[in-house]
């Protein structure tokens, strides 16, 4: 498990209390649990049922993407939530605004509230664009993208705190959005697109 970037205690609006409950049972779990699968993947045989196998894989593909998107969610948090560089001036140019970026990537959360999923600002290898996706569940993601910001929807990100409010989680997280880590996640995007073009 990759420990937390940031000091739990010190966030705005997040309490110390759910950070270290959410890193340690959800992302620790799909880290356990992955472990897990990866010891049965290991004996499979040609002789293995394939309802079994399909199974392992399913399972491995959503602790996989659970782990990733927790470590790169935990990643994006412990800043000032201010806006800022190249992600700024790149959304502003996609969006006509700022603002109106911000306003979707919200919607986006408040759609899943009292569900679950991932909202992801993803780098589209595709387009060479940012984009905002919703992700239903751990294995729902953009065949072709990076993600350069993660906002966890589940509830377990903010029932400890807010119960069923998701708009004032969703208010927290944006205050604590580090944007240096997003124009650093930009930067190396922009990076890999240019080496895939050749």
């Amino acid at each position: 498990m990759a420990p937390l970037p940031f000091n739990p205690a010190k966030l705005k609006g997040l309490s110390e209390k759910l950070l270290r409950s959410h890193h340690e049972n959800n992302y620790g779990g799909a880290v356990k649990n992955l472990n897990k699968v990866e010891e049965e993947l290991a004996r499979v045989t040609k002789d293995t049922p394939g309802f079994l196998v399909g199974g392992l894989k399913e399972r491995e593909l959503t602790f996989t993407n659970s782990m990733i998107l927790h470590e790169a969610y935990f990643g994006n948090l412990g800043g000032d939530g201010k806006a800022s560089g190249a992600i700024q001036k790149l959304l502003a140019t996609a969006h006509g605004d700022f603002g109106r970026w911000e306003e979707q990537f919200r919607a986006t959360g408040a759609s899943l509230g009292g569900g679950s999923g991932w909202v992801l600002l993803t780098y589209n290898f595709h387009s060479g664009q940012p984009q905002t996706y919703w992700s239903g569940n751990h294995s729902q993601a953009s065949a072709n993208g990076y993600p350069l910001l993660v906002m966890d929807m589940y509830e377990h990100a903010y029932q400890m705190d807010y119960g069923a409010a998701a708009a004032r989680y969703i208010d927290a997280f944006f205050q604590n959005v580090s944007w240096d880590v997003v124009n650093a996640r930009l930067e190396r995007a922009q990076k890999a697109a240019a080496a895939l073009r050749g």
